[in-house]
């Protein structure tokens, strides 16, 4: 860890805000919660309606918010255990599986932290597990996510918040390596953006195995556990719906593709410049494997036949973005790496860093963000047009990797100055050619 005798040279004090300060970081650590919930009992089959009548909504929130039962039912000792176990399986697994140690990109003392790559070792090991499981016990053995919903949403949010509360207090341990944009001082808002920039245990790296493992993971076996709720609904894994095959498709490659690629998210914000607090912990370990299923959940309860037709076009669409995403990530990687074997065309800054200014980069400065809007869409369009509840995923991401752009434009500009400009001018659209 990094020695800072003098403190604020190194970790200086965090002057700006982000997400409106405090208050926003207030307000997105209890909505982000309120949210999640919002999104099963809002949509669900006991619910009345996906989402039920607006008039009944009031009502219905004033009841619960003031049972006593409705907030234990809540928790799920049954549910927490499960969880607390399957995240113990995702850190046994990193520990005991091979894999190999790669540097990151280099930190502001010098240093480079080395990581241990396996997340897609204990994605396969985790398949293999939960597939025996199954075929040994059948569909109805593995509804129990289903069933537990709530409980594991709770158990996960409990987990996020003493993540958040635990690296928070451990970043005042003298040597810490601070965030430089979650040092201002206040407590909600360094706690929300994360305070520490790499929290860790040994070599064991808190942020980067959080983003990678028992939430992205989690994802594909919450889906699993759907199909094997409609399995049983609808007498046999025969009588699956097409639509829910290409959702559990379409996430699994995602979540794969993802994991398989790990060394590639050692040079994304969420870890070179961001702190890991609650605002991390929450969006990797609750916001993903829980809302990001919204569209396999509710296929449990509204299952729906595409046909060939439509089932192939929502295909192309998803391959077309993933296309796009990859492609256009392999050429930002090689680059990096000091390739080029497309011979594309960079700009070279006054501080000698390249940018490039052809290819996909040449075309939007976030392509791969296009891409992923891309699969987003065709994620949710199987679930047809019978409600918007399932178009959230689509358009919560679309406002994310918008916002992701900005930070970046913003980082990018004070890095590079003027020569940012001259940059924007050779590439003018932000992430849609020719529209954004």
């Amino acid at each position: 860890m990094a020695k800072n005798p003098k403190g604020d040279a190194l970790n200086p004090r965090t002057t700006t805000y982000e997400f409106l300060g405090p208050p926003g970081a207030l307000l997105i650590s209890i909505g982000v919660p309120v949210m999640t919930y919002a999104l099963y009992f809002g949509c669900s089959e006991t619910s009345g309606g996906c989402p039920p009548p607006l008039s009944l909504v009031p009502d219905r929130i004033l009841e619960a918010v003031s049972s006593k039962d409705w907030w234990t039912g809540l928790w799920d000792t049954e549910a927490a255990v499960i969880y607390l176990a399957w995240y113990a399986f995702c850190v046994v697994a990193w520990a005991v599986l091979p894999g190999d140690w790669v540097e990151g990109v280099q930190m502001r003392t010098g240093e480079k932290k080395k990581y241990k790559i396996n997340a897609f070792s204990t994605f396969l090991l985790a398949l293999g597990v939960t597939s025996g499981y199954i075929w040994r016990n059948g569909p109805e053995s593995f509804t129990f996510i289903y069933q537990k919903w709530v409980g594991f949403v709770t158990a996960s949010l409990v987990m996020s918040v003493v993540q958040g509360l635990v690296v928070y207090i451990a970043s005042f341990r003298q040597g810490a390596l601070l965030a430089l944009g979650g040092n201002s001082g206040n407590p909600i808002y360094d706690f929300y953006i994360g305070r520490e920039l790499n929290p860790s245990i040994g070599s064991f790296d808190v942020k980067s195995f959080n983003e990678l493992r028992p939430g992205l993971i989690l994802w594909v076996l919450v889906n699993i556990s759907m199909i094997c709720e409609q399995a049983v609904r609808r007498g046999g894994l025969a009588n699956v719906t097409d639509s829910m095959w290409l959702v559990l498709a379409f996430q699994t490659w995602y979540v794969a593709d993802g994991l398989y690629n790990e060394p590639a998210i050692f040079t994304t914000m969420d870890i070179t410049t961001d702190g890991f607090g609650f605002m991390l912990a929450v969006g990797d370990l609750t916001w993903v494997p829980f809302v990001y299923s919204l569209q396999a959940r509710y296929l449990v309860f509204k299952p729906m036949e595409l046909g060939a037709l439509c089932a192939t076009g929502i295909l192309a669409l998803n391959l077309l973005g993933y296309y796009i995403f990859r492609d256009a990530n392999g050429e930002k990687n090689d680059f990096r790496n000091g390739r080029n074997p497309k011979n594309l065309q960079y700009f070279t800054t006054e501080k000698g860093s390249k940018l490039l200014t052809s290819g996909w980069w040449g075309r939007s400065r976030h392509p791969n963000y296009f891409g992923d809007i891309l699969m987003a869409l065709a994620w949710s369009l199987p679930t047809g047009f019978d409600t918007p509840i399932t178009y959230f995923y689509v358009i919560y991401f679309s406002v994310l990797l918008i916002h992701r752009q900005r930070r970046d434009d913003e980082n990018c500009e004070k890095k590079y100055g003027k020569d940012w400009e001259t940059y924007k001018k050779l590439v003018p659209y932000r992430i849609i050619p020719y529209i954004y």
